[in-house]
């Protein structure tokens, strides 16, 4: 199998993968959504909250922020040598302590050190009003998404077929096809239909069935699969499916070995 990041930006990143089936490609993405770990908040002790949300729903709020993850520094609690107490090798602490009037937000929870500050401080929590307050310490911790969707550390991971588009001498230029193509993959040179971008192609074929003299075919390659998603800002892409990779072929091997 070969991999080439056709596209990385941001938080976003668009890999193709060649010699692959599409039973390999689902399992990427399963381990990707179940399996890589990262961080998130999971205890919460409030010990004043008058604001007009339940205890409940601020901590749910908070175990849904997307926090920085280092799986270098970091182990799973219950493999952690301090016997599920909370040492910095397994747990990050956070606090909050803010009174009305105002918005809070998740860049007011206070991490004990800068480095583990939230992914995004701009995610409103909660309104206080005139007088109200709330003080609360939060515990985050390692977890997968097998356990909760909290621990998910991507979102919109999908992939599709590698686009294979033929334009015979059959075409006539009538330009038909270039028209209803909404992503813009088709074009002209001279009398006769090109492709012009052939990685956008969704394969949705509303150029074949719009072309009147089967000129044109659209097929995918399922030997060859462009596999995107976009990270949650806790790890970054890159990082994200090396991780996928290396649980998997941690998994394939431990299979082989048993059998």
């Amino acid at each position: 199998m070969k991999a080439t990041v056709l596209e990385e930006e941001g938080n976003y990143i668009k890999v193709l993968f060649e010699d692959i089936t599409p039973d390999v490609a689902n399992a990427i993405r399963r381990t990707i959504m179940l399996d890589v770990p990262t961080l998130a908040i999971e205890n919460v002790t409030i010990y004043d909250n008058t604001s007009a949300l339940f205890d409940e729903i601020v901590a749910h709020r908070l175990g849904l922020l997307p926090l920085p993850t280092d799986l270098e520094t970091l182990v799973f609690r219950e493999d952690c040598a301090c016997d599920d107490e909370g040492c910095p090798n397994c747990t990050v602490h956070y606090t909050v302590s803010k009174e009305g009037e105002c918005t809070v937000y998740s860049g007011d929870l206070d991490a004990e050190d800068a480095s583990w500050a939230v992914v995004d401080e701009k995610i409103p929590l909660l309104r206080l009003n005139k007088g109200q307050r709330i003080i609360l310490e939060a515990e985050a911790i390692l977890g997968t998404g097998k356990q909760h969707a909290k621990w998910q550390p991507a979102s919109g991971i999908g992939y599709t077929y590698y686009p294979e588009i033929t334009v015979t001498d059959d075409c006539n230029g009538c330009r038909a096809c270039v028209d209803i193509c909404p992503r813009d993959v088709l074009g002209m040179k001279g009398a006769k239909a090109v492709v012009k971008d052939l990685e956008a192609c969704s394969l949705c074929r509303s150029c074949v069935e719009e072309c009147g003299r089967n000129a044109i075919t659209v097929e995918g390659d399922p030997t060859r699969i462009i596999f995107t998603f976009e990270s949650d800002g806790s790890l970054p892409p890159r990082v994200i499916l090396t991780e996928a990779l290396d649980i998997l072929h941690y998994k394939y091997k431990a299979l082989a070995e048993s059998l």
